[in-house]
């Protein structure tokens, strides 16, 4: 495998660990990575550092600075697994797959007309089938 493409696989492999180590998918992602880390074994020495980063990701919370050290701790990890076993790679790839969400589908165009208003700030789009609201502030009626 090419340096740039394991070097692209471990940084975008330990963000998105470190990610989904935040998320109640974990409990089913923490023990394929342990037994990709034990080459088919579930590894408990790698089950129990895992948790301590999980821990550690848990307990920066919005502390960009933490994450990052966690994130390096999983890229170091990961760096070495994938030269020892290269293979490694398309099991964590696969894993990602399977639990990291998909690319948002097509976007859906709405044309919306707003008369009589003024809108001050951000636009956003949210709504459901039928109704849609957009805005940031308005000022003036909507009526839908």
């Amino acid at each position: 495998m090419e340096a740039e493409i394991v070097q692209q696989m471990v940084t975008s492999g330990a963000s998105s660990l470190a990610g989904l180590m935040a998320t109640a998918a974990w409990q089913q992602v923490s023990s394929r990575v342990s037994r990709m880390f034990g080459r088919g074994e579930e590894d408990e020495a790698a089950g129990t550092e895992l948790e301590v980063i999980r821990a550690e990701v848990l307990e920066a919370g919005d502390d960009e600075d933490a994450l990052a050290d966690q994130t390096a701790v999983l890229r170091t990890r990961l760096r070495r697994l994938f030269r020892e076993h290269p293979e490694a790679a398309e099991e964590l790839r696969e894993i990602l797959a399977e639990f990291t969400p998909s690319s948002p589908a097509a976007a859906t165009v709405y044309n919306n007309e707003l008369k009589e208003m003024t809108v001050h700030g951000t636009v956003i789009q949210a709504g459901q089938v039928g109704k849609l609201v957009q805005a940031d502030t308005i000022n003036g009626n909507l009526n839908l």
